[in-house]
């Protein structure tokens, strides 16, 4: 596994497009401060800059890095979420300007699996997490439902064992404005 995690980061501090199994579904990942990767990764997915995407962060305490103002909820929903759970907080900063929605939020999940929380530690940075499809098609549960021209597009794909591979289900998603008030945008 340190190879590949070695491989990884060679390939996201050079800008490129990883595709990778995270504690929900496949992903395609990139640098989540690097504006140029961003853009490659939306263009690979066919997607439009105007729809937000979702940062990958290995510990809770660095939220502050990518977010102003944490609601004390937030971390309450962290420490006892019973599955992948995205907060959606305002103020986001230090990101790449097309991970920022139009709003000034940004979507963080602190992912639990080994291989990501590993990744993420020696990146040193917010990874970005979207689903390995295209714009609008059915989020891939495993490897084989991963479109193969998108396979081709990435610049590095993680090949782990069976038991690295994703859960098959999305993250909830639940909006915190900066007095708490929870909108839940996917249970």
């Amino acid at each position: 596994m340190n190879n590949t995690i070695q491989e990884a980061i060679k390939v996201l501090r050079n800008g490129g497009i990883i595709l990778y199994p995270t504690d929900t579904i496949w992903g395609l990942g990139c640098d989540a401060t690097n504006e140029e990767a961003v853009l490659k990764l939306l263009k690979i997915k066919q997607r439009s800059d105007s729809k937000s995407l979702i940062v990958l962060l290995d510990q809770d305490h660095k939220i502050n890095r990518i977010a102003k103002d944490i609601p004390d909820a937030a971390w309450d929903i962290i420490d006892h979420a019973q599955k992948p759970t995205t907060i959606v907080l305002d103020g986001a900063y230090n990101l790449a300007p097309s991970v920022i929605a139009a709003d000034g939020s940004v979507g963080i999940r602190i992912c639990k699996m080994e291989f990501c929380q590993q990744l993420i530690s020696k990146l040193n940075k917010p990874l970005v997490s979207t689903s390995a499809n295209y714009s609008g098609c059915p989020s891939p549960i495993n490897f084989s439902n991963v479109d193969s021209t998108i396979k081709k597009q990435v610049d590095f794909v993680i090949d782990l064992p069976k038991y690295y591979q994703s859960k098959g289900i999305a993250s909830s998603i639940i909006k915190l404005d900066k007095n708490s008030n929870v909108t839940i945008i996917r249970p």
